[in-house]
């Protein structure tokens, strides 16, 4: 499992969404790593890391386990965006003696129900039979299928040049074939008691009031702030006050 780690202090982990990377938080770490010893991870099939066909949340909450074996952690803070957040919420609730404190980035502990990333699937397998040759010509065939153009950059992040050409950085296969599983949410009678922070985004639909009830019960000790004027990117959106929330109940008894 790739990281990147800085900083001395109460160990942190970031743990990126889907289609994302360990620099999707970079903000965060940076604002957390003079107080902090902050990780900041590749999940499995993203990245530098390795590839898998399993993408189950058990399975990748096993990798961050053991990744805070391999680092001697013995308990961390977990935050997490999006799918990420996901990989954080398994974690707690599978090993919560691990788990000092958890907040989580516009993500509820549900499985969601409808399809949001279909055009996103198309554009890159298209990029993927196209092979083009640089980020402009990746740009021009994804914009055919995704009209965002915050999300075409977002994901072109991810579009490097190695010693055999220009490819995804992420493993558009093997997500596509466990996107059923990442839009899922295992069924289980765990919980973690511990502090939790949601952080939703005040224009995105991830966070639904009808989540409320299932959060509560995996997580009963969960506060949840509302970041205005933001959708699901929220900590990319307005960092600074995403960071400050952050920063604030790390560093409050929860």
């Amino acid at each position: 499992m790739n990281f990147k780690e800085q900083g001395q202090g109460p160990a942190v982990i970031l743990i990126h969404g889907l289609f994302g990377s360990l620099d999707n938080l970079g903000l965060l770490a940076r604002a957390l790593g003079e107080q902090y010893r902050v990780i900041s991870v590749d999940l499995r099939n993203h990245g530098a890391s390795f590839r898998s066909d399993d993408m189950s949340y058990p399975a990748q909450a096993a990798d961050i386990l053991t990744l805070m074996d391999r680092l001697n952690i013995a308990e961390a803070t977990l935050i997490g965006h999006s799918m990420g957040g996901k990989v954080a919420m398994q974690v707690a609730k599978l090993a919560p003696a691990r788990v000092t404190k958890l907040v989580v980035a516009d993500m509820a502990p549900v499985a969601y129900p409808h399809s949001r990333h279909q055009s996103v699937f198309v554009g890159l397998n298209a990029t993927l039979a196209a092979q083009p040759q640089s980020r402009n010509d990746a740009e021009r065939i994804l914009a055919a299928y995704i009209e965002i153009v915050g999300v075409r950059q977002f994901l072109l992040k991810s579009f490097t040049k190695g010693d055999d050409g220009w490819h995804w950085r992420f493993n558009v296969p093997a997500l596509e074939e466990n996107y059923a599983n990442i839009m899922g949410w295992p069924e289980d009678e765990h919980s973690f008691e511990g502090p939790v922070l949601f952080i939703k985004g005040g224009d995105s639909d991830y966070m639904q009031p009808q989540y409320s009830e299932a959060a509560l019960a995996q997580f009963p000790a969960a506060k949840v702030r509302v970041i205005a004027g933001t959708g699901h990117w929220l900590h990319a959106e307005k960092p600074a006050l995403f960071n400050k929330l952050v920063v604030d109940f790390l560093s409050t008894g929860g």
